[in-house]
């Protein structure tokens, strides 16, 4: 068995995908201090070489910022053309340019003209800008991870706000909301179009189709996932009504659950599961406070752990999807689902631009891929699901994960219940589609990310946990 590539170090394209490599510190002995490598197992000439984030050049030399690249945005620390050239010396020239806001060209991808490539900036550090929402501070100098100082005293005010003013002032401000610049919204493919480009910057060092394991279970080419938020009372009492609906249409569903806002009986864990649905945590109060600081999350996590086991809970939904990249893998739970791919409209407006999911530390992310319920009927007061099926449309053309989350509470509306059950009615017979529950995502993210791809006498195939039902794709990522 043999990989195609031999790298210097961990290389988090090659992670993500699951393209088959080896790791060999020596395969960086002859490429300048500060770079990593990618080095093609049949000609080592062909290379692909980047700024490594521990190598000392982008702390020193590099200019963070929002770029334009391959005509996406990325959001990274790039490394100057002088800086570039002095460091890779002579035989390399300036090729695909990196432009600011204005257009103007601040760095570019240089080539050696015998096969090597080199970026000028570190691909894992523009990935996880996406999924952390670290460009937020590159577009905000002033802003800082989490909730936001308006935010939090937003969430203490709050119960004292009439519901109805709530909305009016939400629906006052959308319009503002709407017209952000980035993430643009209802779909923000930044992410993917980098995922794209960086894989075909490694098949040009591979000069062969380059294989991966596919996002999805074969025969699957996408996902839909249900996802609920039991927000009140009245949304509790909805539950079983709106999961006949789904088990009538072949669907299955999660239900995140508050338990201190209202009494949870185990006459409907049982119905939940009986239904072949799963129940998830959605904060300890619903007061948008979980994670407003590692210290109360650490004092509030004892009761929500005791619930989730009592619930047999695996997975967990920040209300009002608030999010600290570094607080997340605290919770402990097997997966989250607080992260939108885009969302304007919330309060902590953001999202990871990403329609697939990716690790936080030891916990699987699955983040939000459709407009949420209350935005498009409740804030935007729109009269049909359009939306919705559009951006199901790109998912399922780019083989994405189209996650919903909707709320029983706002099911009373004939609008949202006839949109959400045409949305159901719509894709019931889609065989290409893996109607899964979040759990099963998660479980499947994990098998898939300890399996590998390997080459034998026939060809290639995936061993490890995902063996029996990985597919592998020759073509580049959606």
């Amino acid at each position: 068995m043999s990989a195609m590539f031999v790298a210097s170090e961990s290389f988090l394209v090659f992670d993500y995908l699951r393209i088959p490599h080896r790791l060999l510190a020596e395969a960086g002995n002859d490429v300048p201090v500060g770079l990593g490598a990618i080095v093609s197992e049949q000609a080592p000439n062909r290379r692909l070489l980047w700024p490594t984030r521990t190598g000392g050049l982008l702390e020193r030399e590099g200019s963070p910022g929002e770029y334009r690249f391959a005509g996406s945005s990325i959001f990274a620390r790039v490394l100057p053309d002088a800086v570039m050239q002095s460091t890779l010396g002579t035989g390399w020239h300036a090729d695909q340019a990196v432009i600011d806001r204005d257009g103007r060209t601040v760095a570019s991808v240089w080539r050696d003209g015998a096969g090597a490539t080199c970026l000028p900036f570190d691909p894992a550090e523009a990935m996880v800008a996406f999924w952390s929402e670290a460009y937020l501070g590159i577009l905000n100098r002033r802003h800082t991870p989490g909730p936001s100082r308006a935010v939090r005293l937003y969430y203490r005010v709050r119960p004292l706000v009439p519901r109805r003013l709530q909305i009016s002032l939400r629906r006052a401000y959308a319009h503002r909301l709407g017209r952000a610049d980035f993430p643009h919204w209802p779909a923000e493919p930044a992410f993917h179009d980098l995922l794209r480009t960086l894989y075909l910057f490694a098949q040009e060092v591979a000069a062969e189709p380059l294989p991966w394991i596919a996002p999805w279970p074969a025969p699957y080419a996408w996902s839909l996932v249900l996802t609920h938020d039991v927000e009140t009372a009245d949304g509790y009492a909805r539950v079983e009504e709106l999961q006949a609906l789904e088990s009538s249409l072949g669907y299955r569903a999660a239900w995140n659950l508050v338990p201190s806002r209202y009494a949870v009986e185990d006459r409907l864990l049982r119905s939940i599961e009986r239904a072949g649905g799963e129940v998830g945590l959605h904060g300890l109060h619903h007061d948008g406070r979980d994670l407003e600081s590692r210290e109360l999350l650490e004092a509030r996590l004892p009761e929500m752990r005791e619930h989730a086991g009592r619930w047999q809970a695996v997975g967990f939904r920040s209300p009002a999807t608030q999010r600290r990249w570094d607080l997340m893998p605290a919770l402990g739970f097997d997966y989250d689902s607080s992260y939108p791919d885009t969302d304007p409209y919330e309060p902590q407006p953001g999202g990871s631009c990403s329609w697939l999911p990716y690790m936080i530390g030891d916990m699987v992310e699955l983040p939000i891929t459709l407009p949420q319920d209350h935005t498009l009927f409740v804030i935007l007061k729109l009269a049909d699901a359009k939306i919705w099926a559009d951006k199901i449309a790109l998912l399922r053309k780019r083989g994405g994960m189209a996650l919903l989350l909707t709320h029983p509470d706002y099911m009373g509306n004939d609008v949202v219940l006839r949109a959400y059950r045409g949305l159901l009615e719509a894709h019931a017979d889609d065989d290409s589609a893996w109607r899964a529950l979040p759990r099963e995502v998660s479980a499947w993210w994990r098998r898939r990310a300890t399996s590998n791809v390997v080459r034998d006498e026939s060809g290639w195939r995936v061993v490890g946990p995902a063996a029996e039902e990985a597919r592998i794709s020759c073509e580049p990522p959606g």
